[in-house]
């Protein structure tokens, strides 16, 4: 069974996925003229820009957003891909962020645009809404409530497992010193703490932490990097190298068929590479994932167009500026002390601790934990209302609370492999189902790019 298992999730994971993000990606940076978005100024017009009319702030919403991507997923993840797909993965990873841009912006313009109220005035939202509410017109109200239905259970196990599991596994391995279960009770109990002062105030607690634990990880990233700069130009070379690499394929594949031409080249370095750099840079940005948007969907934001620009900003920042200087600092770690064979799952660790010593290491280790805390909370909220979506029942949802601490501990103690085959299931299969809806929806999404800047008639 777990043959089968990992097979179908090499299919969704290895082509799917990767099919899916790169060509919706490159549809819509056509359809909205992606390249006239690019411009610093817009990021921060976004920032200030708020309409006053309920809700968290856009910079709160962002730090909301970051934290289910930071942390974890620039330093276990980049470790991750580097190991299973060589050094090129790391070109694919940045191939993967260039059409996430676009993928992202139409998630969150449109989680904004389908967006509901509260009670008191505070909104909410989703894929799951967009889903429902976007695709009415194409299809019955049967069809888009259960496939928006789908989604919104797919969002919460997947909020249990790659935002929950994965995080706390990741924060217990670095966190050696203590043993597994004790550091699943800190976690669990940081986590309690936290829903005892609420999941709405989620935006807080994140507003709190990211920025700072983000400005110390550039800090000694840069203080790496520019320390070794002379070996940045060969690097580069060996990763654009590496990403195209054929070597595994051998003596060809006459007489392999089809089928097993696409085998053949799925094991190849040039396989992996594609694969684990577009997957692990999914679990980075979670572009196309459609877990992010639940966060920008709460932003008292000006308009749709403003909140994109900032979804924009977040694989900007998670994926070409924060894992681009890990995996620098990984492959320079390599180049001078030869770390990548037989490397773990604290490779990225490691490869700080070579420069910095032991203190390194230690800082390295607290953000990791503070990160994973973060992402907990962050895709708790998403989980919360995902379920939101079913029912606003009470029990129902400190019931999920008191699952999602069972995962926090239980993801501490337990053996990764298993693990990121279901999380990577999962994140396919969501990004699958999200890039779906975006291609059905993209006349909307190029609709919410002011024309001015469409036709290039206005660069600010």
């Amino acid at each position: 069974m777990s043959g089968v298992f990992m097979d179908f999730t090499g299919i969704i994971s290895g082509f799917c996925t990767p099919l899916m993000l790169l060509s919706c990606g490159a549809v819509l940076s056509s359809a909205m003229r992606l390249h006239r978005i690019l411009r610093p100024g817009r990021f921060f017009t976004a920032l200030r820009d708020s309409s006053a009319t309920g809700g968290q702030s856009p910079w709160k919403a962002l730090t909301v957003a970051l934290a289910g991507t930071l942390g974890v997923g620039n330093i276990t993840g980049v470790a991750a891909a580097i190991l299973q797909g060589g050094k090129g993965a790391v070109f694919w990873m940045w191939v993967g962020a260039l059409f996430s841009m676009a993928v992202k912006y139409g998630e969150v313009v449109l989680a904004v645009r389908y967006r509901k109220r509260t009670s008191d005035g505070k909104w909410y939202g989703g894929m799951m809404y967009v889903i429902r509410d976007g695709l009415a017109g194409r299809f019955s109200s049967a069809v888009c409530y259960t496939a928006g239905g789908i989604f919104a259970l797919l969002c919460a196990a997947n909020a249990l497992v790659t935002g929950t599991i994965v995080q706390s596994n990741a924060a217990a391995d670095v966190l050696y010193p203590l043993p597994e279960w004790v550091s699943g009770i800190l976690l669990t109990g940081c986590t309690a703490a936290a829903l005892f002062y609420g999941t709405e105030k989620v935006g807080d607690i994140t507003l709190r932490l990211v920025p700072g634990m983000t400005a110390v990880f550039m800090g000694l990233s840069l203080w790496i990097i520019l320390g070794n700069l002379s070996l940045i130009p060969s690097i580069l070379r060996e990763i654009v190298r590496d990403a195209f690499s054929l070597r595994a394929l051998g003596g060809g594949v006459c007489g392999m068929g089809i089928s097993g031409f696409f085998r053949q080249i799925g094991n190849t370095g040039f396989g992996n590479a594609l694969r684990y750099g577009i997957t692990r840079g999914i679990f980075s940005n979670e572009a196309g994932c459609g877990t992010s948007p639940t966060a920008h969907a709460s932003a008292d934001t000006k308009s749709p167009f403003h909140q994109g620009c900032l979804g924009i900003f977040e694989v900007i920042c998670d994926t070409l500026i924060l894992c681009t200087m890990t995996a620098l600092v990984i492959c320079i770690c390599d180049r001078r002390y030869g770390i990548l064979p037989g490397g773990g799952a604290n490779l990225t660790l490691c490869a700080y601790q070579a420069f910095g010593g032991d203190w390194v290491y230690g800082i390295m280790a607290g953000m990791v934990a503070v990160f994973a805390y973060a992402a907990v909370l962050a895709q708790m909220y998403y989980g919360i209302t995902a379920l939101g979506y079913f029912t606003d029942n009470v029990i129902v949802r400190r019931g999920y609370c008191l699952v999602t601490l069972t995962a926090v501990f239980g993801g501490a103690v337990m053996e990764p492999d298993l693990m990121w085959g279901i999380a990577d299931l999962l994140v396919g299969i969501m990004t699958c189902l999200t890039t779906a809806v975006l291609f059905l929806l993209r006349g909307q999404i190029r609709d919410t790019v002011p024309q001015e800047i469409r036709t290039g008639k206005k660069d600010g």
